[in-house]
């Protein structure tokens, strides 16, 4: 069946100037002129073929076709605003789809998702691969981590300061240590350099280290789980970094509650 174009502002309008009798007070709450609910009103009448209301000496009153229709319509915007309220409760879900590296998801994520979750013992958890850029529709994403120069075209919050640093295995202090590549970080040696060992991720990096296998330029905030374990140890200081990680998502998904709250237990 073929839906009839609603005139839907004109219907808002002729609801709010109906429970009021008063074109002044429905601008009011319209927050808009009496003019322009003047014109809403005679655009509406001029579509439907009918006269809503009329002038009498004690002001406007409703017309017996107005009459005949309105129980109707203000019911329609009940059941608009039900449907909104039911759109809008997927919000307070308890199920989170986060895309993450799964480097980040060890040493990072996971710790505190278990401390968001000891508050809520109802919430689930979806992860994803997070290695390469996710379709957030596709994938139907709350929240995503990412290694980047910045949130691009998406709503982002960074992880800490942009930086890096060089561990390697403890008791050595790194200057006979070959490199450990990864791809944030290929050729750590510079150009042409050589890389002993080269690693899917800047946390196994970390591991190949506090094994003996060299040194590796990771992340500091990967490199802070293991420092603060003593599995590794550092080689000079820390360096900022044009990269860094960014919690990002899109701005409908970043305006949702469930999603605030979570990015503000994430970032604490």
């Amino acid at each position: 069946m073929k839906r009839t174009h609603l005139p839907l502002n004109g219907l808002r309008v002729l609801d709010a100037a109906a429970r009021h009798l008063s074109f002044t007070r429905a601008a009011d709450e319209l927050a808009v002129t009496p003019a322009a609910v003047g014109q809403q009103i005679r655009a509406l009448e001029d579509l439907l073929g009918v006269v809503l209301f009329r002038r009498t000496s004690k002001g406007l009153e409703l017309t017996d076709e107005a009459l005949a229709g309105l129980d109707a319509i203000r019911e329609g915007f009940l059941r608009f605003e039900e449907g909104v309220q039911a759109m809008q409760a997927g919000q307070s879900s308890h199920v989170y789809t986060i895309a993450c590296p799964r480097d980040v998801f060890a040493a990072w994520l996971s710790p505190r998702l278990a401390s968001f979750r000891a508050s809520n013992d109802q919430l689930r958890f979806a992860l994803v691969g997070g290695d390469v850029d996710i379709d957030f529709t596709e994938a139907n994403l709350d929240l995503a981590v990412r290694w980047a120069e910045g949130p691009g075209d998406l709503e982002g919050i960074a992880l800490g300061e942009p930086a890096v640093i060089v561990v390697t295995a403890v008791g050595s202090d790194g200057s006979d240590a070959p490199w450990i590549g990864w791809p944030g970080d290929p050729a750590p040696g510079g150009e042409g350099g050589e890389v002993a060992f080269s690693v899917g991720d800047a946390g196994t990096a970390i591991s190949a280290a506090a094994a003996g296998l060299g040194k590796a330029r990771v992340p500091v905030l990967l490199a802070q789980t293991a420092l603060a374990e003593g599995r590794v140890a550092t080689v000079g200081e820390a360096e900022p970094s044009r990269r860094g990680y960014w919690l990002v998502a899109p701005l409908p998904q970043w305006r949702q509650k469930k999603v605030k709250a979570l990015i503000a237990a994430l970032t604490d």
